[in-house]
């Protein structure tokens, strides 16, 4: 029995053709509203809320799945860099409660100064 929370979720049943690949316990599609070209999802198949709820296995399978998303990246672009990364709970930009890790292609040039990286989620501290 599925709660209504996984019914609604539009993780919790992927359809095939959205799967990039895959393994045991999680799958990565492309990202619907890419930050850059390649953005691609890595997301367990059970339904958890964020990277928290993960059991071990799952965290392995994850950081397997996320090395596998850059090799199909880079059979298909030429990125300069990544940021790799979680969004945990509403106040941190998490949009959809259903773990997901965000693996970002960055190409040289495509902000001014990219100094910072990730610190840039809150944009006067990214530049240090």
């Amino acid at each position: 029995v599925r709660s209504m929370e996984t019914v609604n979720c539009p993780f919790c049943s992927p359809k095939r053709d959205e799967i990039v690949v895959e393994n045991g316990l999680c799958y990565a599609r492309w990202d619907k509203f890419p930050v850059s070209d390649g953005h691609i999802l890595v997301i367990p198949f059970r339904h958890v809320r964020d990277i928290f709820g993960l059991n071990g296995k799952e965290w392995t399978a994850t950081f397997a799945l996320v090395e596998e998303c850059k090799r199909v990246i880079e059979s298909k672009r030429t990125p300069d860099g990544y940021n790799i990364g979680w969004n945990v709970g509403i106040p941190a930009g998490q949009t959809i409660m259903h773990c997901h890790c965000h693996v970002i292609p960055r190409y040289e040039g495509d902000i001014e100064n990219p100094t910072g990286g990730i610190r840039g989620v809150i944009p006067k501290k990214r530049i240090y």
